[in-house]
């Protein structure tokens, strides 16, 4: 059944224009909006009054990763790390090997529960579970379904825990990829030889797809590429093939040199921002100098909260990017841009969120950039529309149970938790 939004004032999310209207949704990748200035009497859709609130393009994340949902609360790791290559030995490589797939469908149900909440209704995840690699990515699928977010999904292949779980990750990802739109994922060029890169390189031009990776995130991982392969990160990707897609979404990009910013630059590859997980980790902040304008924003795993990481964005750039209120609204925009150009399907124009926000101060095209960095947040999420269905209703869930699934979720905590021990 289509949903008629009536009496909202509509935001266009590219122009910022506002207009007062009624907005018929069709459900569907194709049922997209009609706006209606008469509504007849009679008309056969479900009726949400948004009198005094504001209908808008729901928001998308670039970046995530499920597999972090259950770690919230748990327990210090046996050392104290000392610097980023122990942060993820000692925690987050600890959990992944730890995850089962009881445990990535809790992650996977609890976190597009958060983003739909969020108003996020489109994630680009990065996942990884090293020992419960097949049918990884079509659980997660079906999780995100469930709630009805969508998705673009990618498999972490890395050589770190051994060569036959990288082949593991690439059959995966092949499987995956043969029903579903998706990337190929590679963790980061420090955990991935030349024969991996090689075959996940060929399959993403096999699958007309692009690869996933993180690049740069820390100095070590330029270090590891100058003293085993004697040249720079994106050299090394881009002599591999992996600047050649437009699908390709290199994460963090932090330490790297004028050249290679230069390198991306030239190529058609997206570059994804992290700021949250940049500053938690003390890893550096991320300067876009030299860099294209293919530049989009995510949450790398910390929350599911947009509209949190745009600001996150802007204030830490004060001190090392130049940014200002429209670049922030236009990386936080740029998902969508993305997923258009690159012709995915679950992020048309039947994607929207219903903000009740309650501000005290005029509120209008002109001054919106203001509202959005000081005073929009997740908890004016009122209703969420995602590919015309009505996944939030009232700030709650509309289509899985909520409660139960928390509860499950904490139960597959405890067990990862004592599994990690």
């Amino acid at each position: 059944m289509s949903i008629l939004l009536t009496n909202g004032i509509y935001i266009n999310s590219e122009t910022l224009e506002f207009t007062e209207t009624n907005i018929l949704v069709g459900e569907g990748d194709d049922g997209g909006v009609s706006f209606m200035d008469e509504i007849p009497a009679d008309y056969p859709s479900q009726v949400i009054d948004c009198r005094g609130k504001y209908i808008t393009h729901s928001f998308s994340n670039g970046h995530h990763h499920v597999y972090s949902a259950l770690a919230r609360g748990m327990g210090a790791p046996k050392k104290n790390p000392e610097n980023f290559p122990e942060i993820l030995e000692y925690i987050w490589w600890r959990l992944d090997k730890a995850l089962d797939t009881e445990m990535i469908r809790s992650s996977a149900l609890a976190t597009a529960m958060a983003c739909a909440k969020n108003g996020v209704t489109f994630v680009i995840d990065h996942h990884a579970s090293p020992f419960a690699v097949k049918g990884s990515l079509e659980t997660i699928a079906q999780a995100f379904d469930e709630v009805g977010v969508g998705h673009l999904l990618c498999y972490e292949i890395s050589d770190r825990d051994g060569l036959p779980i990288a082949r593991q990750g690439l059959a995966e990802t092949a499987d995956y990829l043969s029903g579903r739109q998706g990337l190929v994922g590679l963790h980061a060029s420090f955990t991935v030889g030349d024969e991996t890169l090689k075959q996940a390189v060929a399959l993403a031009r096999e699958t007309s797809s692009g690869i996933h990776i993180h690049v740069a995130e820390d100095p070590s991982d330029e270090g590891h590429c100058l003293e085993n392969y004697s040249t720079w990160v994106v050299d090394r990707l881009a002599e591999a093939g992996v600047l050649d897609f437009p699908k390709t979404i290199l994460g963090h990009c932090l330490h790297l040199d004028e050249y290679e910013r230069q390198q991306l630059y030239n190529s058609p590859a997206w570059v994804v921002q992290n700021m949250e997980s940049n500053l938690n980790n003390g890893v550096g902040l991320f300067n876009s100098k030299g860099l294209s304008k293919r530049i989009m924003l995510g949450t790398d795993g910390m929350h599911s909260d947009m509209l949190r990481s745009a600001k996150a964005a802007f204030f830490a750039g004060h001190n090392s990017d130049n940014i200002d209120y429209s670049e922030t609204y236009r990386r936080f925009r740029n998902v969508h841009n993305y997923l258009s150009s690159n012709n995915f399907k679950g992020d048309g124009d039947n994607n929207l969120v219903v903000l009740n926000y309650d501000t005290p101060t005029p509120f209008y095209s002109s001054n919106f950039l203001g509202h959005f960095l000081f005073g929009i947040e997740a908890r004016h999420v009122d209703h969420v529309i995602s590919n015309g269905r009505l996944i939030v209703q009232d700030g709650r869930i509309t289509t899985v149970d909520e409660h139960e699934i928390l509860k499950e979720a904490r139960k597959q905590a405890r067990r990862l938790w004592e599994k990690m021990k």
